[in-house]
């Protein structure tokens, strides 16, 4: 029974710190599940649109009738009438939000306002007495001026100075008369209350320093030297210093609306825009919905978005553009208060996972909005592109950590760069490679083309083994879960990663091989739980013929230098859906533009994991692998199979005697060993069954079986496997007419 982990979402806004990254219109995605529909048409299922009635026949007269329900059945509406009332459930707000609702959101709220409103009370305290108190005795001399000088500018009525001098300028003697009067009776009132306060206030002073305790006295003093402190600090440097950094939020109206649309192109003369809904809040910012022009598109919308933000006083990273599909003029915008690409998406929750069931989706990162984005790879192939230094190696590099974490994905791992970011993959990867320069002896190009030889051999037979195993296992001809856990049909899900595939493809010698090669897998082998992953810094034709891209059905594009190179990267006519890349600033690391994974496109700000975090989730992941029995191939120092796919055939036929119709497999190898040392010397030194059982794993994606063969030995029958000359003579003419066709 396969244990599966509960992920852990960022606790809340203050996630860990992470790069900026900006957004231009790109489609917005939707969470929300639209509820079940109310049939319209054919027959109402009893009790759901229709209520049985009970037969009125009442022979007992007790108004029961036999067979009647005890409760009374439920009302029951119109289709029509029901379908209106779900609309209306829908439009309902919920009473409690669900941070209020659901425990796991409780507690994430409950973290961040610890840890938020602790960091606060941190900050202000190694303050006090290092900061703030030197202002405070810098600062209340001069409030004590201010104040005294407010003082006395209310009781000489400074207020009324203006009035008098302006009546004397005018010559009206009777209004200065009468100014002058009032401000007699106003200084003479003011003077008194100034007066009698300050005699209250000494009295209060004296009888505190003589009564009051110690403590209380300190009190007053440090109270009344902290409010004149206030006073006397500058207007541009606050006595208090801000633990948060407030950011500018705009409050948006219709107006500002409006002109964003005037100023950007969008309205003429005789039309403007319309506004079908309320502008509302929505979340960290707000959601409009506006009727463009007749005449006027979506696609108008988006070629203006740079427009629209200086309309709406606002930085381009902060607009962002949704499609309607009931109207090609309607445009749903979400203006967000700040950049929300700046807002840190926080470590991976991998971190915390003990281990992934690769069969669901595993958390890759959060949206503009902050919402989840679950990735997955069952039965597709990603490219991600971008150029240096985007974070392009640890996008890719957590969808690989994930697939690590579950014990029955089997790893390939090629870097074409031979960077360090890839390295501590050795401890699970099946087949693991860096660069492209041989080394002690070791060559990566070589590996990594026998690797990809070992899995199209296996892409082939799996298709093979999967039509024929029985339907009770198989029911539908297709890898289940239970199937690729189980060791002994060895069908694992595999994931095939190749960072910088790049330096493989342009390889002067075997590059064109690679490339048809991982065209093949990323093509054929998804759908049977073989997904192909390649990365890269250049997805030009000639780094990355489009013959390759063109297979992977989901792209991952972070920041490139141009549109073309966006397109190039997410598919042609991306840029007229508001997929670009190019747009991304530089600082932007990590964040991309993710299509096809989904139905939805959209931003995906990649969680991070460093390269300390990436040792920890594969240390663990290795320990799970262990436990499971499942760690093979490099990682368990398990060297490849001799590459024989090329030369096996003919090496088999060359061995055989004239007139053998049937050899023992364990004979044929011996025969090889003898005919090719250097590659069949290992199978040669097996014990006897796993001897044969390697000749029939290699001759197996050739449609040669082998069979029981009967031979006489010392007077006995003694049966082992073989295979038959008329196989092997089948398999290489089938070959060869394949060749010749192609």
């Amino acid at each position: 029974m396969t244990e599966t982990t509960t992920f852990a979402l960022p606790d809340g806004p203050e996630g860990t710190e992470r790069p900026t990254a900006d957004v231009l219109p790109f489609p917005l995605k939707t969470t929300t599940d639209p509820a079940p529909a109310a049939p319209s048409s054919g027959e109402a299922k009893p009790g759901e649109w229709e209520a049985e009635l009970p037969d009125t026949d009442d022979p007992e007269g007790d108004g029961l009738t036999e067979g009647a329900p005890v409760d009374p059945a439920r009302e029951a509406y119109p289709p029509s009438v029901a379908e209106w009332m779900e609309t209306k459930d829908q439009a309902r707000l919920p009473v409690l939000p669900d941070w209020v609702k659901l425990p796991d959101q409780r507690k994430a709220v409950r973290k961040w306002a610890v840890r938020h409103y602790s960091a606060v009370a941190g900050y202000h305290a190694i303050r006090v007495p290092l900061v703030y108190t030197p202002k405070i005795c810098l600062y209340s001399p001069r409030g004590a001026w201010r104040w005294s000088a407010a003082i006395g500018r209310w009781v000489f009525d400074a207020e009324g100075k203006t009035l008098r001098l302006a009546s004397v300028a005018n010559e009206d003697a009777a209004e200065y008369l009468r100014l002058s009067r009032q401000r007699n009776d106003r200084v003479r009132l003011r003077g008194i209350v100034a007066t009698a306060a300050g005699f209250i206030g000494l009295a209060a002073a004296l009888t505190l320093y003589v009564m009051a305790p110690s403590w209380l006295l300190m009190l007053a003093v440090a109270t009344l030297t902290t409010a004149l402190g206030v006073v006397g600090a500058p207007a541009d440097r606050p006595l208090i210093d801000m633990a948060k950094v407030t950011f500018r939020r705009r409050k948006l109206s219709s107006d500002i609306v409006v002109r964003a649309h005037e100023v950007a192109g969008l309205t003429s003369k005789d039309q403007t825009i319309a506004f079908p809904r309320p502008i509302g809040r929505d979340g960290d910012g707000w959601r409009v919905v506006v009727d463009l022009p007749y005449g006027k598109t979506f696609e108008d919308a988006v070629k203006a978005h740079a427009r629209l933000a200086s309309g709406m006083d606002i930085a381009p990273t902060q607009l962002f553009l949704d499609k309607d599909e009931t109207s090609g003029r309607r445009v749903s915008y979400w203006i967000a208060d700040r950049d929300p690409l700046a807002v840190p998406s926080g470590k991976s929750p991998l971190l915390g996972a003990t281990r992934v069931d690769f069969w669901k989706p595993f958390p890759w990162g959060v949206d503009e909005r902050g919402n989840p984005v679950m990735a997955t790879m069952l039965w597709l192939s990603l490219l991600v592109g971008a150029v240096p230094r985007q974070g392009k190696t640890f996008s890719a590099r957590t969808i690989a950590l994930a697939a690590a974490l579950d014990p029955y994905v089997r790893l390939y791992v090629f870097d074409g760069k031979a960077s360090p970011d890839w390295r501590t993959f050795a401890k699970v990867a099946h087949r693991i490679g860096f660069g492209i320069v041989p080394k002690n002896g070791f060559d990566p190009v070589q590996h990594l083309l026998t690797s990809l030889r070992e899995l199209k051999a296996d892409v082939e037979d799996r298709y093979h083994r999967l039509s024929e195993l029985p339907l009770h296992i198989c029911p539908e001809g297709k890898l289940t879960p239970e199937i690729s856990r189980d060791k002994k049909l060895n069908m694992p899900l595999t994931l095939f990663v190749v960072d910088e595939v790049q330096e493989y493809l342009t390889h002067p010698e075997h590059g064109k091989e690679i490339l048809s090669l991982l065209v093949y897998l990323a093509r054929v082998a998804p759908a049977v739980g073989v997904s192909v992953m390649t990365a890269t810094q250049k997805p030009d034709d000639k780094a990355c013929p489009s013959e390759l891209r063109d297979q992977h059905q989901a792209r991952f594009a972070l920041r490139v230098g141009a549109y073309q190179v966006s397109d190039t990267i997410l598919g042609a006519g991306s840029y007229s859906e508001g997929l670009d890349a190019s747009k991304l600033l530089k600082s932007h690391k990590g964040v991309g533009l993710l299509k096809g994974m989904s139905d939805d496109s959209g931003i995906v700000r990649t969680y991070l994991a460093d390269g300390r975090d990436a040792d920890r989730i594969l240390t663990r992941a290795a320990a799970l692998r262990e436990a499971e029995g499942t760690l093979t191939g490099d990682a368990a120092g398990e060297a490849p199979a001799p590459e024989t796919s090329a030369t096996i055939l003919d090496d088999v036929a060359a061995v055989l005697g004239k007139g053998e119709a049937k050899v023992w497999s364990e004979t044929i190898v011996d025969r090889l060993a003898d005919l090719r040392p250097d590659v069949y010397g290992p199978w040669a030194a097996l014990e006897p069954k796993p001897k044969a059982e390697a000749l029939t794993s290699a001759l197996k994606p050739f449609g040669v079986a082998t069979d029981q063969i009967g031979r006489r030995v010392d007077g006995k029958t003694v049966n082992k496997r073989g295979i038959k000359r008329d196989d092997l003579t089948a398999a290489i003419t089938e070959r060869n007419n394949k060749r010749d066709a192609g």
